[in-house]
């Protein structure tokens, strides 16, 4: 279950600078974009949520080249930095989060265990990347992607 009180407060901060943010979702698969929808105003600083599940759909409607995804990987620094400032750039928004990762129970590798996750923040004039390690079932590493979403862009704000 999502913290309503959290979002609320991310809403409210968004609403109080005057912020917009834009999202990319990966393996959230547009968790992230609907827990922000749950808060009523949400409209006020939040107007586009894009799903690239696929590495196709990264190239196609976020512009990652290919160059990275096929060096890096769909779940990468790189690609999680490129998503997040492609998202904010095609919303013309202040802020762009994205998230990809390996939700699983399949897919993972040695050095990509089901779990890995990137998230980045896109700011005004840099970017954050964070990486995490969630354990449990899928739907338990998705919602706690969403979770630390929640708390990277309420970061930004202290």
């Amino acid at each position: 279950m999502m913290n309503n009180q959290l979002l609320q407060l991310l809403i409210e901060r968004l609403k109080a600078k005057g912020k917009t943010i834009a999202v990319a979702e990966s393996c959230t698969g547009g968790l992230f974009s609907g827990a922000l929808t749950e808060i009523p105003g949400s409209s006020d600083c939040f107007g586009l949520g894009v799903i690239t599940y696929s590495n196709l759909a990264k190239h196609e409607q976020l512009g990652i080249p290919w160059e990275i995804l096929n060096q890096f990987g769909a779940v990468s620094y790189q690609t999680a930095f490129f998503m997040a400032q492609s998202v904010k750039r095609l919303a013309q928004s202040d802020l762009g989060i994205s998230f990809t990762g390996i939700a699983g129970p399949s897919g993972g590798t040695e050095t990509k265990p089901v779990g890995l996750v990137y998230m980045a923040l896109a700011l005004e004039d840099s970017c954050v990347v964070r990486k995490f390690y969630f354990t449990g079932p899928r739907h338990e590493i998705r919602m706690a992607t969403v979770q630390e979403g929640i708390n990277l862009v309420l970061h930004y704000f202290k």
